[in-house]
């Protein structure tokens, strides 16, 4: 199974008075790590691209300043006009909180569309290793 790997170190702007990683500050790290896979990617005829339309995240172990961590990026689903990604936050082998997010495609009129072929390529590509529902 294909994985993106994205490393990632947790800086003091990352925590919260007690020094443990904010729980809000997961979302954006998971962002940054979904906006690697995609590599910069522009879409076709002024497409919005992907925007996230459902998200769930399991705290398992806490994060503290200066820890390492890979947010390791999986699509668990890829449909006609949306997308599925698991996304764990590993440190030294342990998981330490799952992402879940489910992503729809949106056109240029804001709407929901079919996800474009020059784009299914792309994932179709990162899908070629993985085990998809």
């Amino acid at each position: 199974m294909k994985i993106h790997k994205f490393p990632f170190a947790i800086a003091y702007a990352d925590t919260d008075a007690g020094g443990i990683v904010y729980h809000g500050r997961y979302i954006e790290i998971a962002e940054r790590a979904r906006m690697d896979v995609l590599g910069g990617m522009t879409f076709p005829d002024g497409d919005v691209g992907f925007v996230v339309r459902d998200l769930g995240i399991r705290y398992v172990k806490p994060l503290f300043l200066a820890d390492k961590v890979i947010v390791e990026t999986t699509v668990t689903k890829f449909g006609a006009a949306s997308l599925a990604v698991e996304q764990k936050f590993v440190k030294n082998g342990e998981v330490c909180a799952i992402l879940s997010a489910t992503a729809a495609y949106i056109g240029a009129n804001l709407q929901p569309k079919r996800i474009p072929e020059s784009v299914a390529v792309m994932f179709r590509e990162f899908l070629s290793k993985q085990k998809v529902k």
